[in-house]
Order: C-alpha cells, then structure tokens, then sequence
C-alpha cells in the first residue's frame, strides 16, 4: 500500500516538474520593442549603453561612416565635431526599433564656426558683430607685429562702441552665416550695406557705393557701404599658419603673424568689414563666441599695404 502511494507522490512530483515551468512562462510578462541611448564621453572616445526591452541584436551607426552590433559598444571618434547617432534594435520576431542622439565630440574650432551639420533644421550657422565688445578686449590697432592700440582712452571698446562714437549702429544688425560643406553666405539686412574702409571705397568705386559717413567715423577711415553679395560664395578656414599681410610697419612692408588661424573667402566677399585685405586672423572661438583681427589700408599714399586692423568680436545668432 505504501509502495502504491509513494508511486502515486512520486507521478504528481514529476507531473509537477512538467508543467510549472511552462505555467511560468506564460505568466511572465512579454515588453513591448523598446531603446533607449545613454553615453558617456571622454575626449573623442564615447562609451554607448543600449537601455531595450525584447530586443536581440542591436545595430549602431556612429555617423563618422563606422558600425557596430555590440550592444554597448565603445567608440573612439577620429575627429572632433558633431555626430548623429543611430541604434537600431530588433527583436525575435524581426521587428525593429530606431533611436537616434546628437553628440558634439571635441568641437574643432571648424565645427565651432559652421555649427551643427547633424540638426534636422540644419541651414548654417550664423554670426553678427557683438554689439557688448567682451571684455577679452576689442580695440582699434596699428597693423604691427604686436597689434598695438591706437588710442588707449578707447581700449577696449565700451558697448555699442560702433554706434556710440561713429553712428554706425546698423552693422550691429549684419549677419554672416557659415556652412559645414564650406559655402558661405551673408545676409546685410534692410541697407544692404556694411562697415568699410573709407579709403578702399574712394579708390574702389569713387566713392558711389558709400551710403553713410559720420564726421567721427571719417576720422577712424571707416564708413558703410553697399556691398552685393555673391550667390556661390565660399570660404577657407586654416587652423595653423603663418600669415603675411602688407603692413606700412614691417620690413619690407610685410608683417608675419605666426601660427595663427585664418579665413578667406571667394570674390569680393568678407566677414564684418570691407577693404582690401579680406583674409583675417582668428584670434579665438568658442561655440558662441570668436574675435576676428580685421586689416584695413587707410593711407592712400602707401596701397595696398595695411595701417590699421580692427579687433573686433562676433556672437551667434540664435
């Protein structure tokens, strides 16, 4: 009899064993596809964690033309700049889910300038003269080796300095705007005019483009004039350089500035201020912020070479 009920114990265990497991199963709860992207970065290097649910391989495009199907991969960028990342998750059942994130990676100075290449809303980045003149000093300089002030009482320029002492509050107002792929375009609002060289407009054009001069502003050299933008205008950004300009202060009337960086642009474009030396000096930049070395030639007895340059910042416009 006991031999009986031991067999009987011993059929319901294993039935037991059967049939809970699968009971277990049914019972725990299935998620729907889910990602999520969480990283880290230090330098160029970046560490991805993939936060899914139910999902069973992962697929990650790290925008820089380089793939992995780890699920938290870690990846070393070669360059600094901005980057759109993409995980695609799938499931058993091949079902997939996207995620995206931008990741701004060691900005190089090029990428400061043009701004986010990767933003759905993408159209350049934008830059104007900054009426504030931050105390990193803008001033008005000789074009020697040193940039030395010109008048110390005016160093460095106080806000709304442009528009305070010359009456020349409009090129406040002038945005420049800087593309990823290299294209450049500016945008003189409603004058369609900008700051420039007094003596670079009389050789220029006679002085028929000039729309404004103040009594202060012709004794700086400096007033607006029109200026008709090109419509396939590219620049050139050189981080490091040694840069020569025509200067009335060097040797041989040429002054070298040293390991600087510098843009030019195409035709008769410019950034800020319109002579004959269109290429400058970019002294700093950040993300909001840069300060340009701007030359100007205001002796018509010593064209084309520089007497003067105008330190001068720019902010973003947002």
């Amino acid at each position: 009899m006991k031999r009986k009920q031991y067999l009987l114990i011993l059929i319901f265990l294993s039935i037991m064993v059967v049939f809970l497991p699968s009971c277990d199963e049914e019972s725990r709860p299935t998620f729907p596809l889910s990602a999520e992207i969480f990283y880290s970065i230090v330098g160029k290097q970046v560490a991805f964690t993939a936060l899914t649910h139910s999902a069973v391989n992962w697929s990650w495009d790290f925008g820089d033309g380089n793939t992995s199907n780890e699920k938290n991969p870690v990846h070393v960028y070669e360059e600094g700049g901005y980057y759109l990342v993409i995980l695609t998750a799938t499931d058993a059942k091949g079902n997939s889910v996207i995620k995206e994130v931008r990741l701004a990676v060691e900005l190089t100075p090029y990428a400061m300038l043009t701004g986010d290449h990767t933003a759905d809303d993408y159209d350049g980045k934008k830059w104007k003269i900054s009426a504030a003149h931050p105390a990193g000093g803008d001033y008005f300089a000789n074009a020697d080796a040193d940039l030395t002030t010109i008048d110390p009482s005016i160093t460095p320029l106080p806000t709304g300095a442009l528009d305070l002492y010359l009456g020349y509050g409009e090129v406040y107002k002038d945005e420049y705007i800087f593309y990823h792929d290299g294209r450049y375009r500016m945008d003189l609002k409603e004058d369609g005019a900008a700051l420039s060289g007094l003596v670079y407009q009389m050789v220029t054009s006679g002085g028929s483009d000039i729309v404004k001069k103040s009594k202060m502003g012709e004794e700086f050299g400096l007033c607006i004039a029109r200026h008709n933008p090109g419509l396939d205008a590219t620049f050139t950004f050189i981080e490091k350089e040694d840069f020569s300009v025509p200067s009335v202060y060097g040797a041989q009337g040429v002054v070298t500035y040293k390991n600087v960086s510098t843009l030019d642009f195409s035709g008769s474009e410019f950034i800020g201020f319109k002579d004959f030396q269109k290429k400058v000096i970019v002294k700093s930049i950040t993300d909001t912020k840069m300060q340009l070395v701007l030359f100007m030639a205001a002796s018509p007895k010593h064209l084309p070479m520089n007497t003067h340059a105008l330190i001068l910042s720019f902010e973003i416009v947002n």
